[in-house]
């Protein structure tokens, strides 16, 4: 496959590669003003927030990795939030709920993303947060023309939002879903950002905006209270690290799904897919039945680190993967997959950015479903997130709903290093295809030769279907993939359900990627055309 519907961005001075090109255009120009990697990510970041407002926010979480060239450092900041100080299953159980529910009061964790953006400016900033923050503010206040995408979120979360009048008011004023093209504003959205400008971290986790989340929190049924937002605090992690065919491969550690991202590269670097062939059916189900083991350890272990039982440096080695592998079967689906045993231990947005001095960033951030928990903190203009939604009520479980605790997280942005430095920036959307993505996408550019452009755009599949339109256990494909009917043939006799999808499904989640080429010293970048993105270098 060579033809693209984009060409890839060729450039040496700086780009951003974003889900939304006036968040690309930002975050481009703050690098031509003299800002760095991490400075355009926090400035295309607010951006998202305002025009992909379904997707993410301040509202919700955060999650980074940054490599900084002054010192060959690669870091990682957990800016993700915590439950209730008075969070249990007995709460829970006490406000009637059986299983955390998926949205209200109850699903809304701290959110992390503002005290992120502060944390990370602390470390590499340069610039003042509220030049970072100005065209975000300014879409809030005067508007924007919004996107099909947007339209179609609106009408599709219109149901949620007549339930939630602060909600309604702000993405359906009158009940009314805006058409593309029609300017959609937040000016309390636009006052909340400003008063972060002004105040930092003070500005939103404590004081009025702090009052007014605490406020809709409660009325909505949840637990977090202003002394829960207060306590909000990221914190910088080491990045867990493989090699796939030579490259190495760094992800976030727990609460995210970072391992299982680094546990599937693993399992399939023991099969040659090159010879295979892209999106063979060969090629598919040996990655699916990865999947399928990775998740199942995920699904099993994955939560708050400091209360896994086991070790993610362990779920993430070579060892465990080739102890796993032998479950696959070259032929045929597995019927049923458990969990390994490891060794035991005492909606979403995501964009990159790469500078002239060799730093780079992988950043996701996230209200988890499409427009979270469709909570408004009325008077704040933010929608809250629903995190909290994938907390257990069993008690043994490790991911259990308990007391200042960070939740499970789908959200993962990934770096790829070769020699030690930058080579791919990369990551996507998509809740459970994101490390599904991930891995095509890496494949593309390690066994295909891919450009960014392509490996973003090339057809895709996932094993999970998209946005729920098709069974859990379902393999859906692009019917962009070659002789795509006789791929899902091949796998039904292999023992997959398939389904066959549109030609570019959003649900597929919306990929950006930067190559680093280190021996040209040149940037060459891609964004999916299945969003609204687009990558922007000078």
């Amino acid at each position: 496959m060579s033809q693209t519907f984009r060409a890839p961005v060729y450039c040496d001075s700086g780009v951003v590669a974003a889900p939304h090109y006036l968040a690309s255009l930002a975050g481009a120009t703050v690098l031509q003003e003299g800002g760095n990697a991490v400075e355009a990510a926090i400035a295309a970041n607010a951006v998202l927030g305002v025009t992909w407002p379904h997707m993410c926010g301040v509202g919700g979480d955060l999650f980074l990795l940054v490599y900084w060239a002054a010192t060959g450092e690669l870091l990682g900041l957990n800016a993700s939030g915590h439950s209730s100080r008075r969070a249990s299953v007995e709460a829970a159980r006490a406000l009637g709920h059986a299983t955390m529910p998926l949205r209200g009061g109850l699903s809304i964790t701290v959110p992390g993303a503002v005290d992120g953006w502060v944390t990370a400016l602390e470390r590499f900033g340069r610039l003042e947060l509220g030049r970072l923050l100005a065209p975000a503010i300014r879409y809030a206040a005067e508007g924007f023309p919004i996107t099909a995408n947007l339209s179609q979120a609106i009408a599709d979360k219109l149901p949620v939002f007549q339930e939630h009048p602060a909600s309604l008011a702000v993405y359906a004023p009158g009940g009314r879903v805006p058409a593309p093209g029609e300017r959609l504003a937040n000016p309390a959205l636009a006052t909340t950002l400003s008063r972060v400008a002004e105040q930092g971290r003070r500005g939103f986790y404590e004081g009025e905006t702090a009052q007014r989340i605490a406020r809709a929190v409660q009325e909505a049924g949840g637990l977090l209270d202003e002394e829960d937002l207060a306590s909000q605090h990221a914190v910088w992690v080491e990045p867990l690290r493989t090699t796939y065919r030579g490259w190495e491969l760094c992800e976030l550690p727990p609460p995210t799904q970072g391992v299982t991202a680094l546990e599937m590269a693993n399992l399939v670097e023991g099969f040659d897919l090159a010879a295979a062939g892209h999106n063979s059916a060969q090629t598919i189900h040996w990655i699916v039945e990865a999947k399928r083991l990775a998740f199942a350890d995920r699904d099993r272990y994955l939560a708050d680190p400091a209360a896994m039982t086991c070790s993610a440096e362990w779920l993430a080695s070579k060892a465990y993967a080739e102890a796993r592998r032998r479950a696959i079967d070259p032929w045929r689906a597995a019927a049923r997959v458990e969990p390994g045993r490891p060794k035991p231990d005492g909606d979403t947005i995501y964009l990159c950015t790469a500078d002239r001095e060799g730093n780079v960033v992988s950043l996701i951030q996230s209200l988890f479903h499409s427009f979270g928990s469709g909570i408004v903190a009325e008077g704040t203009g933010v929608m809250l997130q629903n995190r909290g939604a994938s907390f257990r009520l069993d008690p043994e479980h490790p991911n259990v709903f308990a007391p200042r605790k960070r939740p499970f997280h789908t959200l993962i942005p990934a770096l790829a290093l070769q020699n030690g430095k930058p080579a791919l920036v990369f990551g996507t959307r998509g809740a459970d295809g994101q490390p599904q993505t991930q891995l095509q996408v890496l494949a593309n550019v390690v066994d295909y030769g891919f450009n960014p452009q392509l490996a973003v755009e090339a057809p895709r599949w996932v094993h999970g279907g998209p946005a729920k339109h098709h069974p859990p256990d379902t393999v859906v494909l692009e019917s962009r993939i070659s002789d795509v009917q006789r791929v899902a043939e091949e796998l039904r006799a292999r023992g997959h359900r398939v389904a066959i999808s549109s030609p570019l499904d959003l649900g597929m989640g919306t990929a950006q990627a930067i190559r680093i080429d280190q021996e040209r010293g040149v940037l060459i970048a891609g964004s999916d055309p299945r969003g609204d993105g687009a990558a922007i270098g000078f």
